[in-house]
């Protein structure tokens, strides 16, 4: 039978970089030590353990999955967070869409086709594979290829505040000669 002490041999540095990639680097730790903890207390409760390592996971996802119910619930905006209005948030992506349009034209052509085909005329990754005779997940990598470099170039030109749900709610131009907008 496995020990919580052999358990965090094996599993503390994988659990600590499968919890990094799902939540902020500050609750990195304390998720870390609530895992283990929870694993030394329902250790009893594992009976084969050939299914240690799904045990372990799921411990650590459901850990994960509390964390960010308990924020949810605790966490509201303070009043003056200024939260933009639907209008504004309307204009901001008319603005920005309109931006997007001389930046997709300067994209190498393979990821231009890609997340013209994906992103502007709504084709699933399937159909953008079929249409560029590529595989699936060649079809997705160029997908999101293109954007990182969309995502880069707008960045040359702007800087953006975005809120807690990663929608922007403003935006400013860096230089007033930016050659996309």
């Amino acid at each position: 039978m496995n020990t919580a002490k052999d358990i965090w041999g094996e599993f503390h540095i994988k659990l600590a970089a499968f919890i990094r990639r799902k939540v902020a680097e500050e609750v990195v730790d304390d998720l870390l030590q609530d895992v283990f903890l929870k694993i030394h207390t329902r250790i009893g409760s594992l009976k084969d353990d050939e299914k240690l390592e799904s045990w372990v996971y799921q411990i650590t996802r459901n850990t994960i999955i509390d964390h960010y119910r308990s924020r949810r619930a605790s966490e509201q905006l303070p009043d003056w967070i200024e939260q933009p209005q639907r209008e504004d948030a309307e204009m901001i992506i008319k603005e920005l869409s309109a931006c997007l349009e001389p930046i997709i034209k300067v994209l190498p052509e393979k990821y231009r086709n890609a997340v013209q085909l994906s992103d502007i005329d709504n084709k699933t990754q399937k159909e953008v594979a079929e249409q560029e005779g590529i595989s699936i997940s060649g079809a997705k990598s160029r997908i999101q290829r293109g954007r990182a470099l969309l995502k880069g170039m707008l960045y040359e030109c702007c800087r953006f505040e975005v809120n807690p749900k990663k929608q922007v709610i403003s935006y400013e131009e860096k230089h007033q000669s930016c050659k996309f907008c």
